[in-house]
């Protein structure tokens, strides 16, 4: 069952559509309005058509012109709507390693989050992009355990056939050691075993490891494992129990309080618009008594925010 909240548009039509963006954006100002109902209302599949048949019609980038039309955070959402999502990814972690600082929290979110093709998928977009590996520019930005784990989630996963072989206590049983049970921590061991066994493997462990300690995985976690390490670990975890709780927490975390963390925001939607948004939705409503939309409503402005409800895709109150 298609869980996404942008499907593909009725009739689409990519020369057409390119003529009218092309309209939208000729002489002086542009019409926002216009740029943003089509672009929201087509699939990421006709977005790229629509860029193919802009460059064929009028021989000039789409991408480029509505850069160069748009502003601020509304550009940001329509040029990442406009990018294959491998695309858009490996443009997000360019930029959250690109200069002094590291952005940890777009890494860890994007890392712990996606599945084995889509990450396979990113490190082609990756090396196609910008003719750099993404493994040896994450190795030359981070450090110690956390940048091991990072490695350790760019690999392809052990298949399901092979983890089903393991059986889940010996894993609950090698954490176990490596923390609760040892002095100091086996950081390996945890990379090992939450960085390469299939989801069905690890929940299986995680129910085991709470019959055995009487506490949950992540309490184990948090008491072992500590700085950017631990909020990896923790959003791997998270990830693997219900990714839509995982993106839920991390849209309500971006928007609540004073300020909005726009990026996060951009981010989330734009990735999981034609994924999982219609279970974030519901997670979204059911864990904090107010929906998505609602929320995005009261915190976002403009044609920004217009947009961003376009990709919510409705109201869950």
């Amino acid at each position: 069952v298609y869980r996404g909240s942008v499907k593909d548009f009725p009739g689409f039509d990519a020369s057409q559509d390119a003529e009218a963006l092309y309209n939208a954006m000729k002489g002086f100002g542009s019409d926002k309005e216009a740029i943003l109902d089509l672009i929201t209302s087509r699939s990421n599949k006709q977005r790229v058509e629509i860029c193919q048949a802009y460059k064929s019609l009028y021989g000039k980038d789409l991408i480029a012109d509505l850069k160069y039309e748009l502003t601020g955070k509304f550009e940001r959402l329509i040029v990442s709507l406009m990018r294959p999502p491998a695309y858009s990814d490996a443009k997000e972690i360019k930029d959250a390693i690109a200069g002094v600082g590291t952005d940890e929290k777009c890494l860890i979110e994007i890392l712990a989050s996606r599945t084995n093709q889509e990450i396979h998928d990113l490190v082609a977009a990756y090396k196609d992009a910008y003719e750099r590996d993404l493994e040896a520019d994450i190795v030359g930005d981070t450090s110690g355990h956390f940048k091991k784990m990072l490695v350790v989630l760019l690999q392809p996963h052990v298949s399901s056939t092979l983890t089903w072989a393991l059986p889940p206590s010996l894993s609950h049983k090698d954490l176990l050691e490596a923390g609760e049970l040892k002095w100091g921590t086996d950081e390996a061991q945890f990379i090992y075993i939450l960085g390469r066994r299939s989801k069905q493997h690890l929940r299986l462990v995680f129910d085991e490891y709470l019959k055995i300690s009487g506490k949950p995985i992540e309490r184990s976690i948090r008491g072992e494992l500590s700085g950017d390490f631990e909020k990896l670990m923790l959003a791997v975890v998270k990830c693997i129990r219900s990714t839509a709780e995982y993106f839920a927490e991390r849209l309500y975390k971006a928007m609540k309080g004073l300020g909005t963390r726009d990026n996060t925001l951009i981010r989330i939607m734009v990735s999981r618009s034609e994924i999982d948004m219609l279970d974030i939705r519901e997670v979204f409503r059911t864990k904090y008594e107010k929906s998505l939309y609602n929320m995005i409503k009261e915190d976002t402005s403009g044609e920004y925010k217009k947009a961003l409800l376009k990709l919510c895709g409705g109201d869950d109150e």
